[in-house]
């Protein structure tokens, strides 16, 4: 397996949740890791943390993001390895009925998820995959997917988004590989982070928690586990690994 160490990595999105702890798990095996966030204050707390480099950086961003890039690039070295992880998390039905009457799907929010999720990935691999091909980097993006992508009730955007992002990761690893890049998806399931619960009723993830074969939800330790075990492992390409204690089967 290739070695992680003294690698340069960007993990988008990775001032707090699941993209923290895939840093702190870089970190752990030797890389140096650029944290993309737009989340002032989660950045201010990496700020001298080893291994750590915040740049505050809309990923929706597009110019922002090539020019971060080139910052990454100027202050730590050529990139290695990128992890597309930032996403929100947004639910809600197409249509709904209720007191006020019918109640549509916000637009804006549509706007705002598939932004986020899926655009900002596009942008920010491009740009890094530019950046490899000219330093001769045999280099690894990771697309943090989830289960979601097959279609939940009440997450169009959300659904969307990952489905786009799983397809994208299929595209860049027959498109990347001749060149020395390597592109694959982690799917997580419904995991314990402060995300989901804040965009998710404690009654739904009950009722998801019964359909779990392990009857728990995920823990983001073990998301991360995944990224780093695929970036070493230098034959993975083009996979969607689900990580979900079982509930898609």
């Amino acid at each position: 397996m290739p070695p992680i160490e003294k690698k340069t990595c960007i993990v988008t999105g990775g001032a707090s949740g699941l993209g923290l702890e895939i840093a702190n798990q870089l970190i752990a095996e030797g890389a140096i890791v650029a944290v993309l966030d737009v989340n002032s204050d989660g950045l201010k707390a990496l700020e001298g943390r080893p291994g750590f480099h915040p740049f505050q950086c809309d990923v929706t961003n597009e110019e922002q993001i090539q020019q971060v890039i080139a910052q990454v690039i100027a202050n730590i070295g050529p990139i290695d390895v990128l992890v597309n992880n930032v996403g929100i998390l947004y639910s809600a039905p197409l249509i709904s009925f209720g007191a006020g009457g019918v109640q549509q799907h916000d637009s804006q929010a549509w706007e705002r998820v598939l932004s986020t999720n899926l655009s900002s990935a596009f942008y920010t691999s491009k740009h890094v995959v530019e950046a490899m091909l000219k330093k001769r980097t045999k280099g690894v993006i990771v697309n943090i997917s989830s289960v979601s992508a097959r279609g939940n009730a009440g997450q169009s955007a959300y659904a969307a988004a990952k489905a786009g992002l799983e397809a994208l990761t299929k595209v860049w690893a027959k498109e990347l590989a001749p060149l020395g890049i390597r592109c694959f998806a982690i799917a997580p399931g419904f995991c314990d982070t402060d995300s989901t619960h804040k965009a998710i009723t404690d009654r739904v993830l009950q009722d998801t928690i019964t359909r779990v074969p392990l009857k728990r939800l995920g823990k983001a330790h073990e998301i991360a586990a995944f990224v780093i075990a695929g970036i070493k492992n230098d034959f993975l390409n083009g996979k969607i690994l689900e990580i979900d204690g079982g509930l898609v089967i």
